[in-house]
Parts: structure tokens; C-alpha cells; sequence
């Protein structure tokens, strides 16, 4: 579904991405890990075409990347869940969804949209009871939900998480990843970006791990969470209750 080969990024003159290749096949969740300032931030933005690539490739479902806005890559299929929520604080909880469903009515109409926000409802209840509520006046977990909620209402390919997990107490963390596996189990694909290095293994098929902006490890998440030098550099104490 997604291949990145030998590909590089940044902002201006600086390097950011170093020489990155890695894929995610369909129905997958694969999880990237990684301390600040490793580049997991800047690598979601160029794939969904926030920032340039300077060289390498990315192909999303066979097509070059590369050079698309960042519109017509997520109208392609790949949606993403931003980093500290950024919902639409001054509009409804359904407003968010609906706005979400854009690309969805153009393809398939009003109807879908509906139908789309009715799954969503169901995958969130919480969004159901607060759906006339402001999005800005939520709580973080609530917050949280809405974003995944609104970048799946376009019925994504891949959906990208960038640190879901930020912020969140350990009971609301717990609920937002069995989203993440009941996504995977409806045949969905997941590219997951985590510093909660232990709860993401915990989750997924395979995992790499970034390092200044190289993938210095990867492989199935089982032997990630074994390997010593990640158990040392990045699971440390972390626990989901």
C-alpha cells in the first residue's frame, strides 16, 4: 500500500529525513517509535505532502507522491490524524465529522456521509451523546476521538497516527488503541507514530524505529518489545493500564 525508498526531507537547509525506506501493507498496523526530534512528525507530513521530499520516493497504492497536494493524496485514500488533536474548537462535535466526510460526498454523496457518521458514532458513543457540543470545550481523550473519528470519516486507505497517545491518562490511552486494533480487525491500515513505545508494540504487526531521522531497527513488533536496546532506549517505564 505505502513504499518509501531511500527517501529524504526537511525544511530548507535542513536535513530532517536520512536516506528512509519502509513500507506498510494492507491491512496492517505498523508503528514508528522514536524520541523527539527524530523526524516521525516530519515523515507523516511528506507523506500526506506537507513537505517536498528532496529525494528517494514515496508510492501510495502505485502512484508517485511526490509532487501532489496534500488534497489529492488524502481524496487518494490516506488520511491523517495530526498531532495535538487540532479540532475545530469554535464548531459542534458533528460539524467536525461532516467536515471530515468531504472527500467522501464527493465521491459517493450525501447519504454515504451519513452513513459514515453513524459508524463513527458507533465507534466513539461518547461522540453521540456530545454531538451538538463545541469541539474546543471537550476533554483530551474526547478531543482525540473526534480527530481519529474526522479523518476516518473520509473512509481512508491508510490513517495515520501521530502521537495519539499524548497527554491522555492511561485508562483513555487503553480505550483509543483498541480503537486502533478494532480498526485493523475491518480490514483498515494503520501507520502509527508513537513515543508510548510499549502500548504501540503492544498493537502492532511491525514496528521501526527512528533514530535523528534514520530507520536503525525494524521488524515484527514481537521482537522490537524483546530487543534490549529498544527495551533500554524507549520502553523504560511506560505501561498502559
Amino acid at each position: 500500500m505505502l513504499r518509501i525508498r531511500n527517501m529524504e526531507a526537511g525544511y530548507g537547509n535542513l536535513r530532517v529525513l536520512k536516506n528512509i525506506s519502509l513500507h506498510v501493507d494492507g491491512g496492517e498496523i505498523v508503528t514508528m517509535i522514536g524520541a523527539n526530534g527524530a523526524g516521525k512528525t516530519t515523515l507523516l507530513h511528506t507523506i500526506i505532502g506537507l513537505v517536498r521530499p528532496t529525494r528517494g520516493e514515496v508510492l501510495f497504492l502505485g502512484q508517485d507522491c511526490r509532487r501532489l497536494e496534500a488534497r489529492r493524496i488524502v481524496a487518494a485514500g490516506c488520511a491523517l490524524v495530526p498531532e495535538g488533536r487540532q479540532v475545530f474548537a469554535t464548531m459542534s462535535v458533528e460539524e467536525n465529522l461532516i467536515l471530515g466526510g468531504h472527500v467522501l460526498q464527493q465521491r459517493e454523496g450525501r447519504a454515504a456521509v451519513l452513513r459514515e457518521l453513524g459508524h463513527q458514532y458507533e465507534l466513539f458513543p461518547v461522540l453521540r451523546e456530545r454531538r451538538q457540543q463545541l469541539a474546543g470545550t471537550l476533554s483530551g481523550g474526547e478531543q482525540q476521538m473526534l480527530a481519529m473519528g474526522r479523518a476516518l470519516m473520509s473512509r481512508p486507505r491508510l490513517v495515520m497516527m501521530d502521537e495519539p497517545s499524548t497527554g491522555l491518562a492511561p485508562l483513555v490511552v487503553r480505550d483509543i488503541f483498541r480503537v486502533v486494533v478494532r480498526l485493523r480487525e475491518e480490514g483498515n491500515t494503520v501507520l502509527l507514530v508513537e513515543q508510548n513505545a510499549r502500548a504501540a508494540l503492544g498493537i502492532a504487526d511491525r514496528g521501526y524505529v527512528l533514530e535523528t531521522g534514520r530507520v536503525i531497527l525494524q521488524g515484527p513488533a514481537g521482537d522490537l518489545l524483546a530487543n534490549r536496546d529498544v527495551q533500554r532506549a524507549y520502553l523504560g517505564r511506560e505501561k498502559i493500564a
